[in-house]
C-alpha cells in the first residue's frame, strides 16, 4: 500500500483549522525568518505562509539580505522572542556562511522553538518529556505511521542516517515508552558495517541518508514498511525542467515487496509542514495557559 502523506497532512490541517476557529481572542502566530535568496528556501517559506493562512494562523515573514551580519539576525530573533503575540519562531535554513547556525538556533527561545532544534528541546525529547517541541520531520514520520495504522511496538526499526535534523531525533522519538513508539531502533550511517544485512532484518525501514535511490529491492524484506525521507534531484532529460525529484529509495522496484511505502514526493514532505503548524498551536496553548 502506498501511504498518501498529502491526504493525511490535509486531514491534520483541517483538524487544526477547526481547533483554531474555536479559539477566543488572538490567533496563534508563527514568525518565519529568511536570510538570503535561496530559491528552495523561498518556496518553502511561501508554502508555510500559505498553510498558515489556510488554517487561521497569523504568519509574520521577515526577509533579510544575504549579507546580513550575525548580530543583526540575533537582534531580529530577540525581537520575536520578546513579542508576546508570537508563538513560534522558524529560522529557515540554510544560512549564509557569515552566520553561525548553532548560535542562531540557540538564540531562539525554547518556548517558541517550534522547529525543535534548540538543545533544551532536544534534551526533553531524549529523556521523554512531552512538553517540548519535536523536530517536524521526525514527528511527521511518527504521525504518518500512526495514521496509517502501523503499530511499531517491539518491531525491528532501522533508520538509515544519523543527521541532527532527522536520524538522531527520530531514533529518540520512536524508542520512547510512549504511544506510537516503543520500537527496537537501529541507526545505520556511513561507517556502519553489514548495512544490507541489517536492512534486510527491518520490519520498518526509514531512509534518510540523502543518497538518491540508495535502498534497493534486495535490501528490503518481504512485507516490510518503508518510509522514504529523501528529496534528491537527478538528471532526467525526458522531464520538462531536465531533472526529476526522487527519494532515497528505488521506489519502482522496492514498492513491490512492501506492505506499506511512502512515495517521494507526496509522502513525508507534506507532514513536515503540518507538524510545524501543530507545534505552533501547541506553543500557543502552552503560552496562553501560563499567562
Amino acid at each position: 500500500m502506498i501511504i498518501n502523506g498529502t491526504a493525511i497532512a490535509k486531514d491534520i490541517l483541517n483538524e487544526l483549522k477547526k481547533e483554531i476557529s474555536l479559539l477566543s481572542g488572538r490567533k496563534p502566530c508563527l514568525a518565519v525568518i529568511l536570510v538570503g535568496e535561496n530559491p528552495a528556501s523561498q518556496i518553502y517559506v511561501k508554502k508555510k505562509a500559505e498553510a498558515c493562512r489556510q488554517i487561521g494562523i497569523r504568519s509574520i515573514e521577515i526577509t533579510l539580505p544575504s549579507d546580513t551580519k550575525e548580530a543583526q539576525l540575533l537582534h531580529n530573533l530577540d525581537t520575536m522572542n520578546k513579542d508576546l503575540a508570537v508563538d513560534g519562531i522558524l529560522l529557515q535554513l540554510p544560512l549564509p556562511p557569515q552566520i553561525n547556525v548553532s548560535k542562531a538556533l540557540m538564540h531562539i527561545s525554547p518556548e517558541k522553538d517550534v522547529d525543535g532544534f534548540h538543545p533544551l528541546n532536544a534534551g526533553k525529547l531524549l529523556i521523554g518529556e512531552q512538553d517540548g517541541f519535536c523536530p517536524c520531520t521526525p514527528l511527521g514520520i511518527k504521525v504518518l505511521l500512526e495514521r496509517s495504522g502501523i503499530d511499531i511496538t517491539g518491531k525491528q526499526l532501522v533508520i538509515l542516517g544519523r543527521s541532527n535534523l532527522v536520524g538522531k531525533p527520530l531514533a529518540a522519538l520512536l524508542m520512547q515508552n510512549h504511544s506510537g513508539a516503543n520500537a527496537t531502533v537501529t541507526v545505520l550511517h556511513s561507517r556502519s558495517e553489514n548495512i544490507i544485512e541489517i536492512c534486510q532484518r527491518a520490519d520498518i525501514l526509514i531512509a534518510a541518508i540523502g543518497q538518491p535511490q540508495f535502498v534497493k529491492a534486495d535490501m528490503v524484506k518481504n512485507g516490510a514498511v518503508v518510509i522514504d525521507v529523501g528529496i534528491n534531484k537527478i538528471v532526467n532529460p525526458s522531464m520538462k525542467n531536465g531533472y526529476q525529484i526522487v527519494g532515497d529509495v528505488d521506489f519502482a522496484h522496492v514498492h513491490k515487496k512492501c506492505s506499506f511505502i511512502s512515495p517521494v514526493p507526496g509522502g513525508v514532505g507534506p507532514m513536515t509542514i503540518a507538524m510545524l503548524l501543530s507545534n505552533t498551536l501547541k506553543s500557543y496553548r502552552q503560552r496562553m495557559h501560563s499567562l
